[in-house]
């Protein structure tokens, strides 16, 4: 009985229960195929089927992350104005429309309309689809059905990275045609099922709507978009500064990288729902932050030890620290969704989840290099301050929810009514 309970269990944490919170995980996996499929071959495909160098490529890549810095909160700002499905299905063809034409960009200025295009197209949408699922949700139910999310977009990337293996494997440029129209189409059934979901009625807006950018000037707001995007670097840390630094410091067979990978993909199908209870509240989601933001700062001080040992003992050191990363990303991601599903009011949610997304945007430009600067090229004492600053943003997060929480937000009639917590 208590295994059976147990694999019971285990199964409510992965499959998503009927209705609006499944077909929402189920849309989320579609488009998850496509996009991890593109992004296992979008690099051979820019070199091989297009032509250009890998200068053009990063250069062209770097653009589009501007403007998408750039366009988040403005672009937030549509869905808004035009409700968030309209929004989101908008997008969505219009993202497939631009993967389509691929096949037919001639050299780096195609290359760069098309990258610049999708980058504010995936601006709107993203925001667009957190917006409709918190709408079209009950407050106790937000978190959990973004979990399910997340862990069926990892079922999506892992099916995506397949596919992508057998184009690689067949290599040629007809085939990574095929790749760019084959996401196009996913692109239009993930379309289709979000076309299929449930109207929601438009959110009363203010006599006096602010403008696109007035946002920024909620300070709290954006203290706390700062703290919870820098939090976001662990993705940093796990795809690019530790594999770095297995490479270069320990004696771990290469192999180890691809493991560590792949144990991120399930613990995160396994685990994300579970870990994520708790954090449906403002001062829940603050809490699950820092305890992400703690768990981040353990891993930098395990992670070094696995230079100073060898053989099967580096390999047992790289999982402790692979594993406390992952928590800390489950937890973590828990805690920026609960902060999302809160502290932005109903009447502009759209440009203050645009807003919340801008953290997590400037985090993008300073973790890569910064993280991989102190983490890698020092030796392993810059371990010590990345883990420092992790301990420090950890700190601050939670007062700067509770200020945010006491401030009314820009727009608004009143301050959002706090939330109590779930005992």
């Amino acid at each position: 009985m208590g295994a059976r309970e147990t694999i019971r269990t285990a199964v409510h944490n992965v499959v998503p229960p009927a209705g609006l919170t499944r077909a929402l995980a189920v849309q989320a996996m579609v488009y998850a195929v496509g996009s991890g499929l593109f992004h296992a071959g979008s690099a051979v495909f820019f070199t091989r089927a297009l032509g250009l160098s890998a200068a053009q490529v990063g250069l062209g890549l770097s653009i589009a992350a501007g403007v998408s810095l750039l366009g988040t909160v403005p672009l937030g700002g549509l869905t808004d104005r035009y409700g968030p499905q309209r929004v989101w299905i908008v997008g969505l063809v219009l993202n497939a429309a631009l993967f389509a034409s691929y096949p037919f960009v001639g050299g780096f200025a195609g290359f760069l309309a098309v990258v610049v295009a999708l980058a504010a197209v995936d601006a709107s949408t993203g925001v667009a689809r957190q917006v409709y699922s918190i709408n079209a949700l009950p407050p106790a139910e937000r978190v959990t059905a973004m979990a399910y999310q997340r862990s069926s977009l990892n079922v999506g990337f892992g099916l995506g990275a397949v596919i992508s293996g057998l184009v690689l494997a067949v290599d040629t440029i007809e085939a990574y045609r095929g790749m760019v129209w084959f996401i196009a189409a996913v692109i239009l059934v993930t379309a289709v099922f979000v076309r299929r979901l449930p109207r929601l009625p438009q959110v009363s807006r203010p006599a006096e709507p602010m403008s696109r950018l007035a946002v920024l000037r909620d300070r709290p707001f954006m203290a706390v978009s700062l703290l919870s995007g820098l939090l976001t670097a662990h993705g940093v840390l796990y795809l690019t500064v530790m594999p770095l630094w297995i490479l270069t410091h320990t004696d771990a067979p290469k192999t180890v990288i691809a493991a560590l990978v792949l144990l991120n993909t399930v613990l995160i199908v396994l685990l994300q729902v579970r870990v994520s209870r708790g954090a449906d509240t403002a001062t829940g989601a603050a809490r699950a932050s820092r305890r992400g933001g703690l768990l981040i700062a353990v891993s930098c001080l395990v992670l070094p030890i696995s230079g100073l040992t060898r053989g099967m003992l580096t390999v047992v050191v790289l999982v402790a620290a692979a594993t406390l990363l992952i928590l800390a990303e489950l937890i973590q991601s828990a805690g920026a969704w609960g902060l999302t599903a809160t502290l932005p009011p109903d009447d502009q949610r759209g440009a203050y989840v645009g807003a919340l997304r801008l953290g997590e945007q400037v985090q993008y430009l300073i973790a890569p290099a910064g993280l991989t600067a102190l983490g890698v090229t020092t030796g392993g004492w810059g371990w010590l301050p990345t883990a420092a600053i992790f301990v420090l943003v950890a700190a601050a997060i939670v007062p700067a929810v509770a200020w945010a929480e006491r401030t009314p937000r820009l727009g608004s009639q009143a301050p959002e009514p706090a939330m109590t917590s779930i005992p």
